[in-house]
């Protein structure tokens, strides 16, 4: 028999259990309430419209490049081969004068962002049209491309057009001052990404050791004032050692409100000298515009810019304690989980690359969509035969009838590059009756200064290979990296 006092116990041992149960629940509840109330706590909309309109210019001021430098043409019109991203082979130029189109209806459409007209098709718009141009040619990719195609697709799903815009004067009861955190913290996020990962890929042998910065500074010593400096080792491990550190404390730093003035100076500085020392296009002025929404969200009203004062601004739930209630932006899951998504995505794909054997610089793979940014220089030439067994005949490949000049200088160092060109010329020559015919690529590259060595397996028929045996047709790199010159 069981004695009552055995009973009491495990009945209050139950009841404790239950109640330890119910408060974990209750307390995780409260997490996920307190971050929901987070996510949908309304903030000040000004300093989303501003970036609305910085956005729309430094588009419009790209697009207008594309037109100045005649780079439409160049890019887009004249090569005979374009060599696509996997998955997106069916992405093709337009044909006649259909790019030239094309580019004008996104000056039009960054217009209408920058204006704020007609906001939700313009950002659709030039979200498919921009992405279209990143997809057509893999030589063209640059990672601020990359991010801006990002950041015209979130800009999507951001309510900036709910304040100083021409849809309000269209529709009045689209006025707002306020609008969910989620928007601001999920651009923040994507930016902050771009720094961390961009300051992991330099914590490699090359960068830690002044390469490629040592022979770009080289190349510029005659920038005024300074360029006598940059040849000195001082010089080149401060570029270099600057650059890592602030990309990976700059997010963290531009997060945190006492530090924050310190690091808005530094980006300033980073990026203008970005601009005067590097040819790398929009992007230094996409990011420091790009920085002010790391500002206190209200921060145009308090600078007397564009917006008039409101009685009561909200707290910033990203900086402040106090959580306000949310607004009528109802915190569904469908949002919360959507977001988890993105940013899951985010996240993971800079990862792959250690995946993959061997150096990522050398053979490329888990490159591309990982923020590696000045991170290798490559040279090198390329040479590529058909042989036809049965015909005993070797034809040596020009490769300018096919490519530019800089689609074989991108292609000379990226071995998927290689692999695509030689698939693209196996089924030309079927097509002309060698049913047998063999593609050898002889790449001879140099990695940040290095010796030049095959790429790729000079000897193996490129026309066999598919891309899941890379490991077998991309040598490992064996050559030293070079002792700095005295």
């Amino acid at each position: 028999m069981v004695s009552a006092s055995a009973v009491r116990a495990s009945t209050t041992h139950g009841v404790r259990g239950v109640m330890d149960n119910t408060v974990r629940e209750e307390r995780l509840g409260g997490a996920r309430l307190g971050i929901a109330k987070r996510l949908f706590a309304p903030i000040d909309v000004a300093s989303i419209v501003v970036f609305r309109v910085a956005f729309g210019l430094i588009a419009l001021w790209e697009v207008g490049r594309y037109f100045d430098n005649r780079w439409i043409k160049s890019f887009y019109i004249d090569p005979k081969f374009y060599f696509a991203y996997p998955g997106f082979e069916w992405v093709q130029p337009w044909p006649g004068d259909g790019m030239h189109y094309h580019f004008l209806a996104l000056a039009i459409v960054a217009a209408l962002i920058t204006v704020g007209l007609f906001y939700r098709i313009a950002t659709v718009l030039f979200w498919l049209g921009f992405t279209y141009v990143f997809l057509l040619d893999q030589t063209r990719y640059l990672n601020h491309f990359y991010l801006v195609s990002l950041m015209s697709f979130l800009m999507i799903f951001m309510p900036a057009h709910r304040a100083r815009s021409l849809d309000c004067v269209r529709r009045p009861s689209l006025r707002s001052d306020t609008v969910p955190a989620w928007t601001l913290l999920l651009l923040r996020l994507q930016l902050g990404l771009v720094y961390f990962y961009g300051g992991v890929a330099k914590i490699n042998g090359d960068w830690l050791r002044g390469e490629p910065m040592r022979d770009w500074l080289a190349s510029r010593s005659d920038f005024p004032l300074v360029g006598a400096f940059f040849t000195q080792e001082w010089c080149v491990y401060g570029f270099t050692y600057g650059g890592l550190f602030f990309d990976l404390l700059v997010f963290p730093g531009l997060l945190w409100s006492r530090s924050r003035p310190f690091f808005v100076v530094v980006c300033l500085m980073f990026h203008l000298t970005n601009v005067f020392l590097f040819n790398i296009g929009i992007f230094p002025w996409f990011m420091i515009a790009a920085t002010t929404l790391f500002f206190r969200p209200d921060w145009p009203r308090r600078a007397c810019f564009m917006f008039s004062p409101v009685a009561t601004a909200p707290p910033d739930p990203t900086v402040d304690d106090h959580v306000p209630a949310p607004v009528a932006f109802c915190p569904s899951r469908l949002v919360v989980a959507l977001l988890a998504i993105y940013v899951a995505i985010q996240v993971v794909v800079p990862l792959r690359h250690f995946v993959y054997p061997g150096l990522v610089h050398w053979n490329e793979a888990g490159h591309l969509f990982s923020w590696h940014m000045k991170l290798r220089d490559k040279s090198g030439a390329v040479k590529v035969k058909a042989f036809s067994p049965s015909e005993r005949k070797t034809f040596q490949v020009r490769l300018s009838r096919y490519l530019t000049k800089k689609q074989v200088r991108k292609m000379s160092g990226r071995p998927e590059m290689l692999l695509q060109f030689a698939h693209h010329l196996a089924a030309e020559y079927r097509s002309r009756g060698y049913a047998d015919i063999e593609i050898y690529v002889d790449a001879r590259v140099s990695l940040n200064g290095r010796e030049r060595q095959h790429l790729v397996d000079p000897e193996r028929d490129l026309a066999q290979v598919t891309s899941s045996q890379w490991r077998d047709w991309v040598l490992p790199l064996t050559e030293p990296l070079r002792s700095p010159k005295p």
